[in-house]
């Protein structure tokens, strides 16, 4: 692992607002206000029962963090309904203005569950020491740069994506925020030989959510009754939780719903209504190239 140097992105910063400066550590790109806590972030201290759920942005990180959540409390609806989903869960790398998800984690009761988008390589090394379960969830590259694509747009603590054509080659030359999908997926595949790794795709949670349910609970040593694991599956559908306040992210005020509402489609595929012919022979060209030595596989379409 190299050390936490953290190298600056020189015109990349000169062309954005001062709201959207970006930085870059080791090559990854993150905000510029996650450089002020990086050493408390890299520092952050592990705990054994700690649990970590973390993905690439868009992936169906909140998904599994409310399947989690119903789990760990026997699928009792009420208590995931205590605080939205980002109180009950700390964000590793965040910060806004004084809070910082360090902060808050540090500030949890264990065991703790907490969230991060950091690729294999920058996670904190106490996760590794203490040898932290983690659930890692997976979305098809195709499907993640569109969702991406209108996250940016409706959060205005995230850089203007600019155009889609723009965004698209962004995208693919990986200077997004939290850097390249194909770095990140293929990381986490490769550690996941060497640690305890729950591995999920969203796909695979779309086509059979009860089994992937089932699979989170085996994981974390739970035995549910399957009146519970039906409970949790209808509790966690896309419609549900796209009306519910506590995981819409209704109550972040950071985020405009009326340009692009934060859980949007839910579905596999939806790409296609926003590639264009040439953008989908270019997407697949390059993604023969960066997956061409990995045993990783994903489905595009259901």
């Amino acid at each position: 692992m190299a050390k936490n140097k953290v190298e600056q992105t020189g015109d990349l910063e000169q062309s954005l607002p001062p709201q959207e400066e970006l930085f870059q550590i080791n090559g990854v790109i993150l905000k510029k206000n996650v450089r002020d806590i990086w050493d408390q972030i890299w520092n952050f201290q592990a705990k054994p029962d700690d649990l970590l759920i973390a993905s690439y942005p868009k992936a169906g990180t909140t998904w599994t963090q409310e399947i989690v959540d119903l789990i760990q409390n026997n699928g009792d609806v009420e208590k995931s309904r205590r605080a939205p989903i980002y109180l009950r869960q700390a964000f590793l790398e965040w910060a806004r203005m004084s809070n910082s998800g360090i902060d808050q984690a540090n500030a949890m009761p264990s065991p703790r569950t907490l969230k991060t988008h950091l690729p294999v390589q920058l996670l904190p090394p106490s996760f590794w020491e203490k040898k932290c379960k983690i659930i890692y969830v997976a979305r098809n590259a195709k499907d993640t740069v569109v969702s991406y694509y209108h996250f940016q747009r409706m959060n205005e603590e995230l850089p203007d994506p600019g155009s889609w054509d723009e965004y698209f080659e962004t995208f693919l030359a990986g200077k997004v925020l939290w850097g390249s999908w194909y770095d990140h997926v293929k990381g986490w595949w490769r550690k996941k030989d060497s640690h305890p790794i729950l591995y999920l795709f969203y796909e695979d949670m779309v086509k059979d959510l009860k089994r992937e349910i089932r699979k989170v609970m085996e994981f974390l040593g739970k035995n549910l009754k399957e009146e519970v694991l039906d409970k949790i599956v209808c509790n966690t559908s896309f419609d549900v939780m796209k009306k519910n306040p506590w995981t819409n992210y209704t109550t972040d005020t950071k985020m405009n719903h009326s340009i692009s509402p934060f859980m949007r489609k839910g579905v596999t595929g939806d790409w296609k209504n926003q590639f264009t012919e040439a953008q989908n022979k270019q997407f697949n060209e390059h993604y023969e190239k960066n997956m061409a030595e990995t045993s990783l596989s994903f489905c595009v379409e259901l």
